[in-house]
């Protein structure tokens, strides 16, 4: 009676240690999983306000999507020429002599992640995109503010935008 006592105790010792162990793993690859998804985050802004569509298709899935309202940019080469397009006209102004558009930041903000599953997350954000100074008198500006939603996944240990909503509808 006393070993059955004793092979319990040890076997309850077992399973408590393992449990602590998984959370503090769960807990540590979460923690990697937060710092990645805000690199992510990162490269998809700054590749947006420098223009730099191949970097900017490359934060997306194969077929991810950037979502606005009721249109739909779909699949990494629409998205990189959606923000080549964008670059495209800014050339077209300085070459017909234009004032060049103030440079664009696109930010963030108060962000949460949502850990769906190991693979897949939620990036829930405010977003505020500001117009850079155009001059001494032009002060920066306000352009843009909304809520997004982006559905992210990780992909070959990588984490991805799958759809990247700016105009949720919850």
């Amino acid at each position: 009676m006393s070993n059955i006592r004793i092979g319990i105790a040890i076997l309850c010792v077992i399973v408590f240690a393992a449990t602590v162990g998984a959370g503090q793993d769960n807990a540590a690859r979460e923690a990697k999983d937060r710092a990645e998804i805000e690199e992510l985050m990162w490269r998809y802004t700054r590749a947006l306000d420098t223009g730099d569509g191949t970097t900017y298709a490359a934060t997306y899935t194969v077929d991810g999507q950037f979502v606005a309202g009721g249109n739909a940019t779909k699949g990494r080469e629409a998205l990189k020429k959606m923000v080549d397009a964008l670059k495209e006209r800014e050339g077209d102004a300085k070459a017909k002599g234009e004032p060049a558009r103030p440079p664009l930041y696109h930010m963030e903000l108060n962000h949460w992640i949502e850990f769906i599953d190991k693979d897949h997350a939620r990036y829930h954000a405010y977003y505020l995109t500001v117009t850079g100074g155009a001059g001494q008198n032009v002060p920066p500006r306000i352009a843009a503010a909304g809520r997004s939603v982006d559905h992210l996944e990780r992909v070959n240990g990588k984490w991805l935008i799958k759809v990247r909503d700016v105009t949720p509808q919850n």
